[in-house]
């Protein structure tokens, strides 16, 4: 990315909420809501995540957002699994805990917006459609090609860190 003085990166923040099925590794993914996603599939699912305010902690902004968009509050222990740049400039800060929850029973927060486009009437959609939980090999295939790191270094710490279990 190339910065010109004054230009800042805008930052996101958010959380990896994992778990293990049958020894397989399974990520939730969560996929926008709204007109401009709806019929995308693959390669539209992301971490829950959203932007960092102005003084706030990163960590801090990823359970925020966790719990907007998901409806339930994230319980840690949280480990760091690092940022990624997404070719717009964004930078995507993330941190994974275990944990379980239905993907089914997930309560966005809400946006309004203008539509149709140039209508003048404004319409209300949530801010997360639908969450579900992925294995490595269906991650791969849904999650936006940036993010899917994530996945990558959850596995690799997980592999690593005394006392995890594999």
């Amino acid at each position: 990315m190339q910065c010109y003085a004054g230009d800042v990166a805008k930052r996101s923040a958010g959380l990896a909420l994992y778990r293990v099925r049958s020894g397989a590794l399974e990520i939730l993914l969560v996929h926008p809501g709204g007109p401009f996603w709806a019929k995308k599939d693959t390669g539209a699912w992301f971490l829950p995540k959203g932007e960092v305010e102005d003084g706030e902690a990163e960590l801090a902004a990823a359970q925020r957002e966790f719990e907007e968009e998901i409806g339930m509050k994230p319980t840690g222990p949280f480990f760091a699994l690092g940022s990624v740049q997404r070719k717009s400039g964004k930078i995507v800060t993330a941190w994974a805990f275990e944990g379980d929850c239905n993907p089914s029973a997930i309560h966005s927060n809400r946006f309004t917006m203008e539509w149709p486009p140039r209508s003048g009437r404004q319409e209300e959609f949530p801010e997360v459609d639908r969450a579900q939980f992925f294995t490595r090999e269906a991650a791969r295939e849904k999650m936006h090609p940036e993010e899917f790191e994530f996945f990558t270094r959850l596995e690799t710490a997980r592999l690593s860190a005394p006392g995890r279990r594999r």
